[in-house]
C-alpha cells in the first residue's frame, strides 16, 4: 500500500479563505471546497457535503461518485454527526453502527458539522477506500477548515 501523502493542512486552510473571501452563496463555496479539498486531500474517494432541509440531510455539493441523497439525522456517520453536534472520525465504517453504506469502497470517514448562527446548517463528510485514514490531526485540521466557512458565512 502506497502511504499517505501528507497534506498541508495551514496552507490549505489559507487557499480556502482566499478562495470564498468574497463570495456568499453557499453552495458556490461548498461546492469550491470540496473541489479543493478533493485536489489536495490523499487517498480519499469523496467529499462534500450534505445540506440541513425537512430535519433531514440532503446531498449538497461533492466531488466523488453518485452518493446517498436522504440521511435522516442520527443515521450512519453524518446523520450521527449532527444528532451529537460533534465530528465523527470512524476508523472502519463497516465497524460503525448503522454505517449508511452508498459506496462499498468506502472504508473509513470523517465528518464534520457546519454551522451558521449556531445552528447546524450542514456537514462536511469524506470518505476514503482505506480503513484508518484520518488521524486526530486531520480533525483538528478539517475542523479549523469548517471554521474557516462559518466565519465567511457569518458575514453573508
Amino acid at each position: 500500500m502506497t502511504p499517505i501523502k501528507e497534506t498541508n493542512y495551514p496552507l490549505l486552510e489559507k487557499q480556502i479563505a482566499s478562495l470564498i473571501e468574497d463570495e456568499s452563496n453557499l453552495i458556490a463555496i461548498l461546492s469550491n471546497v470540496s473541489a479543493i479539498l478533493n485536489d489536495s486531500i490523499d487517498q480519499i474517494n469523496w467529499v462534500g457535503f450534505y445540506l440541513m432541509e425537512n430535519n433531514e440531510l440532503i446531498l449538497g455539493p461533492f466531488q466523488g461518485h453518485p452518493a446517498c441523497v436522504h440521511i435522516p439525522i442520527g443515521k450512519g456517520v453524518c446523520g450521527t454527526a449532527v444528532s451529537e453536534n460533534k465530528t465523527q472520525l470512524v476508523e472502519d465504517v463497516h465497524a460503525f453502527p448503522g454505517h449508511i453504506a452508498c459506496d462499498a469502497n468506502s472504508k473509513s470517514e470523517i465528518v464534520v458539522p457546519l454551522h451558521k448562527n449556531g445552528t447546524i446548517i450542514a456537514v462536511l463528510d469524506i470518505d476514503a477506500p482505506i480503513t484508518n485514514r484520518f488521524k486526530d490531526s486531520d480533525k483538528i485540521a478539517l475542523e479549523r477548515i469548517v471554521n474557516v466557512i462559518e466565519q465567511q458565512l457569518s458575514h453573508s
